[in-house]
């Protein structure tokens, strides 16, 4: 995917800065961007909101699994709850606590 990114000379400094941050992580300026973009837009919310943007699960099945969880009352993470049922892969709930983490920094 390309993309292009039009900027008025006034918004130099954002430039500027993704390219420090950039030089410093060893990424490129594009991934930088997007994860910028990805903790702007995945902040604040749940696991079960995380893993459905992913497309990694239903809505469905997190409400199934949030279900769970109340009925039984327990102590288990939802994460954990959709994983055993299968509704989600291990990669992918690695993936979306690592999202909700950097969100939550």
């Amino acid at each position: 995917m390309q993309m292009t990114i039009y900027y008025q000379e006034r918004d130099q400094y954002l430039v500027d800065k993704v390219e420090r941050k950039a030089e410093q992580e060893r990424k490129s300026k594009s991934a930088v961007i997007l994860s910028i973009i990805e903790d702007y837009f995945e902040a604040e919310k749940r696991i079960g909101e995380i893993l459905t943007d992913l497309g990694a699960t239903s809505p469905d099945k997190v409400e199934e699994g949030l279900k769970e969880q109340k009925q039984k009352e327990t102590d288990r993470k939802l994460g954990r709850i959709l994983l055993d049922k299968g509704y989600v892969q291990e990669v992918d709930l690695d993936k979306a606590l690592a999202i909700q983490t950097r969100a939550s920094d």
